[in-house]
């Protein structure tokens, strides 16, 4: 905007104008400009926001992933209700129409087994660890606006994955939310400082890859903080690329009892919420 004004002595009428009028007129402008650029970050952060939900019905211990098969099971059933109730003999176009639409269900049926080994192997189900502790720390020095993102974007990963514990960290600030092997008669700020000492130790403020153990089975280094019984561990790293070398923003890891617990839709969706929390 500013540019544009400089540009704008080629008019003459400009140049004739008073200064106090010239003056009112820039900060107008400034003012429209800002209100401009409040209006286009708050649309797209909505925008974003929209852009990692998900699908779900909300139902607690409904697996959306074989809602196909309850389709099926469901149309099949009418299908069959609807041949033996028939009280006059059964055409042949009314056959045909029967065979396609029990094909049908029969197929929406076996989507969910057909996704499963297109994959290449089974997705187990979560179970909640039996020892840890259930917790949701947020770092005192982070401002309300990222509070509340950050509170955002975990529960949505322990409603919408698998996920049983997810730590995201921020410029070196955390959010800890789920289940993890941590103390337990602590107050948040300590629990705060106990997860930051061992994010130090692990070293994964220092992580430029995106690791995924799909079978993980323990490590020798001092992963102890993740809860008893994990099966599967993703870290996407907040790298932020620069001229000439790549700065290293924070994290966001998510755990799982499950193995084989993040599919390659999954880590997308991960890494899309992760790219809010980037620089």
């Amino acid at each position: 905007m500013s540019i544009r004004i400089c540009s704008s002595p080629l008019h003459p009428s400009f140049a004739l104008r008073p200064r106090a009028q010239i003056a009112a007129r820039s900060l107008r402008i400034v003012a429209r400009a800002e209100n401009d650029s409040s209006r286009s970050k708050t649309s797209d952060q909505q925008q974003l926001n929209l852009s990692v939900l998900r699908f779900t019905f909300g139902i607690p211990g409904l697996d959306e992933s074989y809602l196909p098969r309850w389709i099926g099971y469901g149309f099949g059933s009418l299908l069959l209700l609807n041949h033996l109730s028939a009280s006059g003999p059964t055409s042949e176009s009314q056959l045909r129409s029967e065979a396609l639409g029990l094909s049908l269900a029969a197929f929406s049926i076996a989507l969910p087994y057909i996704g499963k080994l297109l994959k290449g192997s089974e997705v187990e189900q979560r179970t909640l660890p039996e020892d840890g502790e259930q917790v949701f720390v947020i770092s005192p020095n982070i401002g309300e606006s990222l509070k509340e993102e950050l509170a955002w974007a975990t529960y949505v990963l322990l409603r919408n994955t698998s996920t049983v514990a997810v730590l995201i960290s921020v410029q070196g600030e955390l959010c800890v939310r789920g289940y993890w092997n941590c103390p337990g008669q602590m107050s948040k700020d300590q629990l705060n400082d106990w997860f930051k000492r061992k994010v130090d130790e692990i070293g994964l403020a220092d992580v430029k890859e995106t690791l995924y153990f799909p079978q993980y089975a323990g490590s020798s280094l001092s992963w102890d903080i993740l809860p008893d019984g994990t099966r599967s561990l993703f870290v996407q790293p907040l790298v932020e690329n620069t001229n000439e070398s790549q700065k290293v923003d924070g994290f966001l890891m998510v755990a799982s009892t499950a193995g084989y617990a993040y599919s390659d839709k999954d880590r997308a969706w991960i890494g899309a919420i992760a790219e809010k929390f980037r620089g």
